[in-house]
């Protein structure tokens, strides 16, 4: 039976590899902090990773990506998307309101607790609501949620998921919280071998390059990305990240709607190189998609 880490129970990245991985028999260990995680399949603990990588409203999530470009080289093996949906979670009877206890006053909540992404995703909602409450970060939504359930009577309130609310005995005050209705989170599993799942099929491959450039070259950019433009490779995603050796000095993360095995994708590798750029295969893998349904929580 294959071992998983990943973020604690409750999570958006325990919905999502709940979602992924179905009826497949696997382990589920659980970790406060996503450096845990990453160092759990680094150790050998654990088979596999779940990392989520991308947000469609908070963009790319820097410090898990630098993870996997400084600290650990764990090839990514698949990927897919997963709804991000957010809920206001606490204990109803705190905040019901005097006049009718069917609904919420949210003048008595004092405190919001989420991880920062997730925060980040609903803050129009608690501008508008709860504009005076004190937002503290947590290190997942899960912990969010735990500290809530840990302080009771103190107006505390976590954003996070319904899966988070019903492992901690809480209610959900407020549903899908969050700004927008398309809130998406890309996912990736990192691991050392490859992994076929029986229930999912790949509607894509993609790989993705760690590509930097030679120093004192004017237009190695341009020419770079001229490899590709040519062969007619699309590039579903390029991003620029420090390589925290000097100030301005930068790497590209490029990712590349082919797979490794191309002889377009080898042959462009093997040009930029030819440039004098480095060139670090972060994974080629199978991009799964489940469509555009919303993600089934409970209630």
């Amino acid at each position: 039976m294959k071992r998983i880490a990943l973020l604690p129970e409750g999570s958006v990245s325990h919905e999502a590899a709940l979602h992924l991985f179905g009826d497949e028999p696997v382990e589920l260990l659980h970790f406060k902090q996503i450096s845990d995680v990453f160092l759990s399949t680094a150790s050998g603990k654990s088979d596999y990773s779940v990392i989520p990588m991308e947000n469609t409203i908070e963009g790319s999530v820097s410090l898990h990506m630098d993870w996997l470009v400084h600290e650990v080289d764990i090839p990514m093996q698949i990927e897919w998307v997963y709804p991000s949906v957010q809920n206001l979670i606490g204990r109803g009877e705190e905040f019901a309101a005097s006049s009718n206890p069917d609904e919420i006053d949210y003048s008595k909540v004092t405190k919001v607790l989420s991880h920062p992404v997730a925060m980040a995703q609903c803050l129009q909602f608690i501008r508008a609501r709860m504009p005076g409450a004190e937002l503290e970060h947590a290190g997942s939504t899960s912990e969010a949620v735990e500290l809530v359930k840990n302080h009771p009577g103190q107006g505390w309130t976590a954003i996070g998921t319904a899966l988070g609310a019903k492992r901690h005995g809480l209610d959900i005050l407020s549903r899908q919280v969050t700004d927008h209705d398309n809130n998406y989170t890309r996912f990736v599993l990192i691991g050392p071998q490859p992994l076929m799942l029986k229930t999912k099929a790949a509607t894509q491959s993609k790989t993705s390059l760690l590509v930097t450039l030679p120093e004192d070259f004017p237009g190695a950019l341009h020419q770079v990305l001229s490899a590709f433009a040519w062969r007619k490779l699309n590039l579903s995603r390029i991003e620029s990240r420090p390589t925290k050796k000097r100030l301005g000095n930068y790497y590209f993360i490029m990712d590349v709607l082919e797979s490794l095995d191309s002889v377009l994708l080898s042959s462009a590798i093997g040009e930029i190189e030819a440039l004098g750029c480095q060139v670090r295969v972060l994974g080629s893998y199978p991009s799964l998609s489940f469509g555009e349904q919303k993600a089934e929580v409970p209630k």
